[in-house]
């Protein structure tokens, strides 16, 4: 999760964030590149008591900042596109998971078994133990396995939510009456926070999202108490 004062993005726990934290990097090193080019090209010009008619009116010049650009937004483009592609493709997932953004809470049903789903509330301020997090905790936890594919069905049952995750790269909005969906692997075992990300409503910051991933033993176990409590 976030700390305070951080200013990078949070750690990855997925292969699709790493992938999104890599060219966040990327993106940022052309873009300091970039001004400080820029900034050196502005104080020469103040400082420079000097002119050059070769530079004032050259055909070479303007090819090359005609073509350097081009080339720069070439360089940005194609692992921006490489990494879209990658948040959209769905391979064979081992898990299917439906989840219902409502005001103010999500609701998950694990569609590969007959009957485990459950509601998802914010833990009270004044309900809350050591070590867990204010805002952030919720009563039941979306529990996963570890290093296989997931699937998440997202949709709303009154207005616009969205589910988002930021240590696993997801985010997907959900709409009422259509049913989006959007897959992540989560590569190490942990808890991770999100909330809904869309403007709900009065309590929208009070609806948090936690995933839990688990080895897929404990996952089974946690699906076998779920299913003789129901």
């Amino acid at each position: 999760m976030a700390q305070y004062t951080q200013l990078g993005l949070q750690d990855a726990a997925s292969p699709l964030m790493e992938e999104l934290l890599h060219f966040h990097d990327h993106a940022l090193m052309i873009i300091t590149l970039i001004s400080a080019f820029v900034l050196y090209i502005i104080l020469t010009m103040v400082t420079a008591k000097t002119t050059d008619k070769y530079i004032l009116d050259s055909q070479e010049v303007e090819i090359i900042w005609t073509v350097l650009p081009a080339i720069i937004l070439v360089l940005i483009a194609l692992p921006s596109l490489r990494i879209l592609y990658l948040l959209d493709e769905i391979n064979d997932p081992h898990l299917t998971i439906k989840a219902m953004g409502h005001q103010w809470y999500w609701s998950y049903e694990y569609t590969d078994y007959e009957d485990l789903g459950f509601d998802s509330y914010m833990v009270p301020t004044q309900d809350l133990t050591p070590g867990q997090f204010r805002l952030l905790e919720a009563d039941h936890r979306m529990v996963i396995p570890v290093e296989s594919p997931i699937r998440v069905l997202v949709s709303a049952e009154d207005v616009l939510h969205s589910w988002a995750v930021p240590s696993l790269g997801v985010k997907m909005d959900a709409v009422p009456g259509r049913l989006n969906q959007v897959a992540f692997v989560a590569s190490r075992p942990g808890v991770f926070f999100g909330q809904c990300s869309e403007i709900c409503g009065a309590n929208h910051s009070f609806m948090p999202i936690v995933v839990e991933a688990v080895p897929l033993e404990h996952f089974e176990n946690w699906s076998s108490l779920m299913l003789e409590d129901a």
